[in-house]
């Protein structure tokens, strides 16, 4: 049976899955017997439409990349009512993050989940600000929801905690989880001061306009939230975990490192404490040139997971990017595949 997929919000991730699921297609089929179709796609930009049949992809695609509007399988429905009424078994919640109310995606994924159909989400704003809200609907209805692009975009980080690491008891886990804020301190070590380091990361496009979001760590302290909710089990809030950025680095904060034999990363933080509560950071510290994590340089993310049976164990991975984050969405859409045959 083919797996009907609804794509909400077709910027660069949602395209990035459409041209995944099309590469691989016979891919899919022949290793892991995974048929599809799009069945609706809903853009702001691009317009809404809907074929209970499947929609074209590449059409699709085509007019995306031409930043025209769809004008083929119109449908007058506005988005909530896209997925509601469509018959898509799984909806792909790819629109902008909102970590302030959650936005628009909140109710995309309440909607989807209440009829019957399972998410995949790579939007931080449900994630980090309505998880388990949302994970009581999902299992009320028999459905799945699932965010492993919420963190570290393509690395695996839920899964693996839920999957290679099942068994272990995690106490603490701690990275870079923000691939902005880690190339930024990574060429600031070479010499360049904040100011320009900054103008090259948003010339890079590394950072936004308004990089607010990535240097005062509050894109990472989303990320901290969900992971100490989802794999610590517990019940944070954004205004729970203390949140500092890196804009009070300086080169004399960068050579004091250097002297110690240190370098300088913003690292979030979740770790169980002894009497079973869990808290949540986000903070620039030195790190020794010893540790797995001074070595990750540039754009790249890592975590580091200290487990009662392995000790600890390091992952090191991109944490943005189309592809990456296409990467797992797919991986979710697979293991409902898996989980449903």
């Amino acid at each position: 049976m083919k797996n009907r997929i609804a794509i909400i919000g077709f910027g660069t991730v949602g395209q990035g899955l459409a041209e995944i699921l099309l590469s691989k297609k016979e891919f899919l089929q022949k290793k892991y017997n995974y048929t599809f179709e799009v069945v609706a796609i809903s853009d702001f930009a691009y317009g809404n439409v809907y074929n209970s049949k499947g929609l074209d992809l590449e059409d699709c695609i085509k007019v995306a990349k031409s930043k025209k509007k769809f004008s083929k399988d119109i449908t007058k429905w506005d988005t909530t009512s896209l997925i509601r009424k469509c018959n898509a078994d799984v909806v792909c919640e790819l629109t902008y993050t909102d970590l302030t109310t959650g936005g628009p995606a909140i109710n995309h994924c309440k909607v989807a989940l209440e009829t019957g159909k399972s998410v995949v989400t790579s939007n931080k704003g449900p994630a980090a600000l309505y998880y388990s809200k949302l994970k009581k609907i999902a299992d009320k209805n028999d459905v799945d929801f699932k965010i492993e692009g919420t963190v570290v975009a393509g690395t695996p980080i839920i899964n693996l905690t839920e999957g290679p690491l099942a068994g272990c008891e995690i106490s603490k886990i701690r990275g870079i989880l923000n691939g902005t804020t880690n190339y930024m301190l990574s060429e600031m070590e070479k010499g360049m001061d904040y100011n320009a380091v900054l103008k090259v990361a948003q010339d890079l496009g590394y950072a936004e306009a308004d990089p607010t979001g990535d240097v005062e760590g509050y894109d990472a302290r989303g990320k901290v939230v969900i992971l100490a909710n989802v794999v610590m089990g517990a019940k944070l809030e954004i205004k729970d975990v203390e949140c500092q950025g890196i804009t009070k680095i300086t080169s004399k904060d960068i050579e004091k490192a250097k002297k110690e034999n240190s370098r300088w990363k913003l690292i979030g933080s979740v770790e169980k404490t002894k009497d079973g509560n869990v808290i949540g950071s986000v903070a620039p510290e030195m790190i020794s040139l010893s540790h797995p994590l001074a070595g990750v340089m540039g754009a790249t993310n890592a975590l580091t997971f200290t487990t009662d049976l392995l000790g600890d164990v390091t992952i090191v991975g991109p944490g943005a990017g189309r592809q990456q984050t296409g990467f797992a969405i797919l991986t979710d859409l697979l293991s409902i595949n898996k989980k449903n045959k």
